[in-house]
């Protein structure tokens, strides 16, 4: 007797939970997006190497008429973005800023979105393990697709002054795969906590580790610091690594891919042609290497990337920009 009544309980409640995620759905789905994009890749054909167009996609949220958040590997060196809406309605968009170590952007519509809806960033830290979330995303281009699960953990890494290296994230056993990247991760008022990120995987597929960047980190780096996008993926190297390239300094960025329109793009900036593995990360060889931005020397220490952040941040439209770089063994300089 005692344990059909436990039964008949855990069922009630099974089917009460099911309504609210129905209805926190239907009252969210609208602010949700599809991402597509456009991106350079080099690809060898034969003996020789090209830049040839490669797709992408990911998923994202609205917070305004206008500005969509989503994750920084979706966005970041993308030469065209396209915004797909619940209606069927697409708009294009232009990357505004983004964060590649926590791994949050902030894009904005080439016009606004007619009676958009809008989702609210929550406060992170008031989420605790083992409670529930849901995410709501286009894994493999299945559009406004919804998964639930639990926050298993919660990895917090923001001490450091450099807001270049500030993570924070929220890991989770909802399901996430390719396409959910950018998309929204909810607690169960309809507030956005975190920003589906990557995964943890063996096999390719999902496999109940994935990870959200938290919805305070996204406001600490997008709304309040507001760094203008650079349009282009670096790689720091340093030590033996940067001494090989023959650098003359201990540390340096590693231009892989440069958006052609973006100001990097326009002052000049080359990316990577080679492909090449060094310390047993893939890169791509060719490029310009940074040295300096507007005198201020690159090196790998809290108190000169926190220089550089500070640099960053203050920068307002029209500034002028000037970097110093290394190509084909020569150090010259860019500018806008």
């Amino acid at each position: 007797m005692r344990c059909l009544v436990l039964t008949f309980f855990l069922l009630l409640y099974t089917a009460g939970n099911a309504q609210d995620l129905s209805a926190l759905y239907e009252k969210v789905k609208p602010a949700v997006v599809v991402i597509y994009t456009e991106e350079r890749q080099l690809q060898r054909q034969g003996n020789a190497t090209s830049m040839v167009s490669s797709q992408g996609l990911g998923s994202g949220f609205m917070i305004s008429s206008t500005e969509i958040i989503t994750a920084a590997h979706v966005v970041d060196v993308a030469e065209k973005l396209f915004v797909r809406f619940l209606d069927g309605e697409t708009i294009e968009a232009k990357v505004v800023s983004t964060f590649n170590e926590a791994d949050v952007a902030l894009i904005r519509l080439t016009r606004p979105k007619k009676n958009a809806t809008l989702v609210a960033l929550g406060d992170s830290d008031k989420s605790k393990v083992g409670e529930q979330v849901v995410v709501i995303g286009a894994p493999f281009g299945l559009a406004h697709s919804l998964s639930s699960g639990y926050i298993s953990s919660k990895i917090n890494n923001t001490k450091d002054a450099n807001p270049f290296t500030n993570t924070e994230f929220i890991q989770t056993d909802a399901a996430i795969n390719t396409g959910n990247s950018g998309g929204p991760m909810f607690n169960l008022q309809g507030e956005v906590i975190g920003i589906v990120s990557q995964i943890k995987t063996v096999t390719g597929g999902f496999q109940g580790i994935g990870f959200a960047a938290t919805s305070n980190i996204a406001k600490a780096l997008l709304i309040d610091k507001k760094i203008p996008w650079s349009g282009a993926d670096f790689l720091p190297l340093t030590g033996k690594s940067a001494e090989l390239l023959n650098v003359p300094q201990n540390a340096c960025l590693l231009v892989q891919r440069v958006v052609s329109s973006s100001p990097y793009g326009k002052m000049g900036l080359r990316g990577g042609t080679v492909k090449a593995t060094i310390d047993g990360t893939d890169v791509l060889l060719g490029g310009d290497i940074i040295l300096a931005f507007n005198g201020i020397r690159f090196e790998m220490n809290d108190a000169a990337l926190k220089k550089l952040g500070d640099f960053a941040s203050s920068l307002q439209s029209g500034d002028v920009v000037v970097l110093e770089v290394l190509r084909a063994g020569k150090i010259i300089s860019l500018r806008n």
